[in-house]
Order: structure tokens, then C-alpha cells, then sequence
């Protein structure tokens, strides 16, 4: 990818989010760096780019040694029991804490480790059976749960919304999810700290920056037909 392209990208996405979310102050890019090659994830953090989300562990093994040292990364897509291990020593932050049993398996590993794992705690807003994540009934509780363990620190939420042609239609849904954060914060619960909320992707993150996402996560937005 030419860098003034990249570039390009980077700057119109900055100044999309800036315009959104004047209510709510800066919000952060996490750059979705699936099926991108290492070179062009470098040239990102060359270009300013600190925090990168991969979906799945063994493409992120495959291309971490090459991957400058200033990025930080999360995984955002689905974790399975065994690939716990693997993806501890190689993240910053677990995005995708979407079920109990991998809460459990985290600390577990964690612990063993000797160190406390970053997650974000996954939400299903929208209820859709095909994904993954934490009803909103459950979530109180969940949050109570996960910061109850020393393996696990919790920082905040994240949401997949339904796939939609128009962003307007998940709208409420952001709201919500924003609502959420809030409530959770000012419950304060002792291990757990809402300090990042995030959501909303290519296709809706200015939506997500209008309903006061403090991290969005754009793939196609920055790399074009490399997503």
C-alpha cells in the first residue's frame, strides 16, 4: 500500500471522528489489521497508528515478530479455551471477554503467568444468535464477576452491531451501549474501570463517535480492499 494513500486514509478517518464526537472528546483508533501484511501495519504505526485488532491468534503469531515494537495489540474476534496461552504473552488487551468459561480460562492462564490480563468485556446489544457476547441482563453481573479475579483487569465494553446498510438503524443501539457504560462506571465496582468503550467499524464508526464510543475500530476505512 503507498503510503500517501495510507496516509490519506489515516487523516480523513481523524477528521471524521473529530467532527463526530465533539460531545464526547478524543476518541481512539484501534486499526483493524486483518489479512494486512506487516509492512503495512508498520507503515500505519510510522504514520501515527499505536493500536491495531486482530481476529484471530494464529494470523497474528504469524506476522508478530515482524510487527514494529511501538504497536500494541488486541484481539477483537472470538477466543477459544485453547488459544488462551498462545495469545496472552502476544496482546495488550483482550477485547472479545464474551462468555463465562473464557473468563475463567483467562484468569487461569494469567494468574499462572503472573500478571493481570486487560479484557474488555463483549456485549451482544442487538441479542443476534449468530454472535457471540454478553446480554444486557447478564452484564451487571458478568462485570461483578470478572472484576472479582486477580488474572483479569477490567477496562470497558465492546460491541459487534448488526450489519446494516444504513448506520442509522444501529444507532440506538450505540446509545445503549453508552448508557451501559455509564451506568457501569458510576456503579463503581471495586477491579473494574469503564474507561474504554468500544465500538463501531467502517461502516458506522461515525455514528458510534456521535453516541460517545471512545475507541473505534476502522479495517476498510484505512486499508482499502486489503481487509
Amino acid at each position: 500500500m503507498e503510503r500517501e494513500t495510507l496516509e490519506k486514509n489515516l487523516r480523513e478517518v481523524r477528521a471524521r471522528l473529530d467532527a463526530a464526537s465533539r460531545r464526547w472528546g478524543h476518541v481512539d483508533i484501534c486499526a483493524v489489521t486483518k489479512t494486512v501484511d506487516a509492512q503495512t501495519i508498520n507503515l500505519a504505526c510510522e504514520l501515527g497508528v499505536r493500536v491495531i485488532g486482530e481476529n484471530r491468534v494464529q494470523e497474528l503469531t504469524g506476522k508478530y515478530d515482524q510487527l514494529d515494537r511501538r504497536l500494541e495489540p488486541h484481539l477483537i474476534g472470538h477466543l477459544q479455551l485453547n488459544k488462551v496461552k498462545q495469545v496472552l504473552p502476544l496482546v495488550k488487551m483482550i477485547q472479545s471477554l464474551d462468555r463465562r468459561e473464557l473468563l475463567y480460562e483467562i484468569d487461569r492462564r494469567a494468574q499462572a503467568m503472573g500478571i493481570a490480563m486487560p479484557v474488555l468485556i463483549q456485549v451482544n446489544i442487538a441479542k443476534e444468535p449468530q454472535k457471540s457476547g454478553v446480554y444486557e441482563e447478564d452484564l451487571e453481573a458478568f462485570t461483578r464477576e470478572a472484576a472479582k479475579l486477580s488474572g483479569v483487569r477490567v477496562q470497558g465494553l465492546m460491541a459487534i452491531m448488526p450489519l446494516v446498510d444504513d448506520p442509522e438503524e444501529v444507532r440506538p443501539c450505540f446509545r445503549r451501549m453508552r448508557a451501559w457504560f455509564d451506568r457501569l462506571r458510576e456503579a463503581d465496582i471495586p477491579g473494574a474501570r469503564m474507561e474504554i468503550l468500544s465500538m463501531g467499524m467502517t461502516g458506522d464508526y461515525v455514528v458510534a463517535a456521535e453516541e460517545g464510543a471512545t475507541m473505534v475500530r476502522p479495517g476498510r476505512a484505512l486499508f482499502g480492499a486489503r481487509i
